[in-house]
């Protein structure tokens, strides 16, 4: 009986468990990069915030105008407050627009 067969079994059953490794560790460098970012609100251009942009939106790309004050994006962590925008500073916090 040829070994052949199971050789090649053993081979993409490797492969298959290195990607499953691979894309299980994605999830948690995004989350590592995200650590060292906040959420700033109000300083995102039209369709460019990474999330939160209101009613009738779903999420990130969703932002209807620039500096919408309820539309953040992530930026680096101590930077949002001193963020200057032609509507004001970048918020913590939503920004009533």
């Amino acid at each position: 009986m040829s070994t052949r067969p199971f050789a090649l079994t053993a081979i993409a059953l490797s492969a298959l468990v290195a990607g499953a490794a691979a894309a299980a560790d994605k999830p948690m460098a995004d989350k590592m990069d995200n650590a060292a970012k906040e959420k700033c609100y109000g300083v995102a251009m039209a369709g460019k915030n990474d999330c939160a942009a209101g009613p009738g939106t779903t999420c990130a790309g969703t932002s209807k105008m620039d500096y919408q004050g309820n539309a953040w994006k992530f930026v680096p962590a101590g930077t949002c407050a001193t963020m200057k925008t032609p509507k004001g500073m970048g918020s913590l916090s939503p920004i009533k627009s």
